[in-house]
């Protein structure tokens, strides 16, 4: 058995408040979503419905990082996918700090927006109230009937051009909390242990705390806070950032959601490493791939536990190690790993593969040691051509770490395809050895002296 030693465990010092986007459908609820996060993640269309699940994004208002969630329409009558959509929103409501309930200028204060001013007001939920779509209307004017909500002031904005928006959330956020994300002091590397339940995280977690316990910290307005334990195992210190101490918030929960997202988005932002558990005996599912998703967007080191191995047959490990590798093939920068946290086995390799992806995450990539290895990518293969030229990559430096950044500089870099990219990242990846981590590249074009 590994030596173990839990020393102290201290609540959260950084978590981003959570904004649950809410209201009708076809409201611009999306629309505000991308514009919140500066991305085009969430699908706009004109089409009610179109947004099913739940969707979340990090926004940022200057220094101020926050969560956004995304839903579906909540209306008072449906059925069908609507009425698994209203779930959906109000599981996002349980979740959030502050929730954001879109209006449509266009089409006035209706019945459903009664509705669910209504309903919010029940939920216990800071509200604030966006009046969307007024570009070219007098703020005034078109927000006027929508006090009656009693929902406090209106604010008029329009998502899909950006006016109003940002004394939107920047109201939001003088009232909700939300400040600049002080730095983390180096306590070794800051591990986030994230899965289902019952794909036994918790069971994993007592094993390398060494206490037979779950570790929750229970304090009003943090049950959706992670923790931090400072453990030590076999010398070497660890932040472990656990998940394990959640529970329901009344009934909004329904049997598949079996813990908070947004509770797990906010440790994996926090860690350097991240130890995804699955459930050897179940189908991977949505959620777990969506976790992994998002590991993989937020540039975080990963290594795979797949739990409960002492159970299975050796016809059902196979089988269970093809589908793990089919619906999981994106990740394969990542070390797999097949343990019984029960019976504590594969637990030392495990934190092998922890302690070699935190390394890479963190790898101090030289100059010249980048450029020597990108020539030799380029001769080995050098990049198609685009038109009459070739792009031609000159020299390369470290841009960051956690993940790895390596930043290319050279001429007509815009027209080097996906392809080539992946091709060098598998190049540095091999010659610097970074396992267990994401890498990404960055192209950085020069003026060409001759363009005029």
């Amino acid at each position: 058995m590994l030596p173990r030693r839990s020393e102290s465990c201290f609540p959260n010092p950084v978590t981003k408040p959570t904004f649950a986007i809410v209201g009708r459908p076809n409201v611009g609820k999306s629309t505000l979503f991308n514009r919140l996060t500066r991305t085009r993640d969430a699908l706009v269309a004109a089409i009610p419905g179109l947004t099913r699940d739940r969707h979340y994004g990090v926004g940022r208002l200057g220094d101020r990082p926050y969560l956004v969630v995304d839903t579906g329409g909540l209306e008072p009558e449906g059925a069908g996918v609507f009425v698994e959509m209203a779930k959906q929103a109000r599981t996002a409501i349980a979740e959030a700090d502050a929730v954001l309930l879109v209006t449509d200028a266009r089409e006035g204060l209706v019945a459903a927006d009664r509705f669910i001013g209504e309903e919010l007001r029940h939920a216990g939920r800071r509200v604030f109230l966006a009046v969307n779509k007024t570009e070219g209307m007098d703020p005034d004017l078109v927000t006027a009937e929508f006090h009656e909500l009693g929902l406090g002031p209106p604010h008029a904005i329009s998502a899909e051009h950006g006016s109003g928006v940002r004394e939107f959330v920047d109201a939001v956020l003088a009232e909700v909390g939300g400040t600049a994300e002080p730095e983390i002091p180096d306590t070794g590397a800051r591990v986030a242990i994230v899965g289902r339940p019952n794909a036994g995280k918790s069971t994993l977690v007592n094993v390398l705390i060494g206490e037979n316990r779950m570790v929750t910290y229970d304090q009003p307005g943090t049950t959706r806070d992670a923790i931090d334990v400072e453990i030590s195992i076999r010398g070497r210190p660890y932040t472990l950032i656990d998940t394990a101490g959640l529970r329901r918030r009344g009934n909004v929960f329904e049997s598949v959601e079996k813990f908070s997202v947004i509770k797990t988005l906010q440790a994996i932002d926090r860690a350097n490493v991240v130890i995804l558990v699955l459930d050897a005996l179940a189908e991977i599912s949505e959620q777990d791939a969506h976790i992994a998703g998002f590991i993989l967007e937020r540039g975080r080191a990963l290594v795979v536990a797949v739990n409960k191995w002492d159970d299975p047959g050796s016809y059902e490990r196979e089988m269970i190690k093809r589908g793990v590798a089919r619906k999981l093939n994106f990740l394969s920068f990542a070390k797999f790993h097949y343990i019984s946290a029960r019976e504590g086995r594969g637990i030392g390799q495990l934190m092998d593969s922890v302690d070699r992806a935190y390394q890479a995450a963190m790898a101090k990539l030289s100059t010249p040691k980048l450029t020597r290895a990108l020539l030799a990518a380029v001769i080995k293969q050098a990049p198609p051509r685009s038109g009459f030229s070739r792009p031609k990559l000159r020299y390369a430096h470290q841009g960051g770490s956690n993940p790895p950044i390596v930043v290319i500089h050279g001429t007509a870099l815009k027209s080097v395809p996906d392809t080539y990219r992946r091709y060098l990242e598998g190049d540095f990846r091999k010659v610097f050895r970074l396992e267990g981590t994401p890498l990404r590249i960055e192209f950085r074009s020069g003026r060409n002296p001759y363009t005029d």
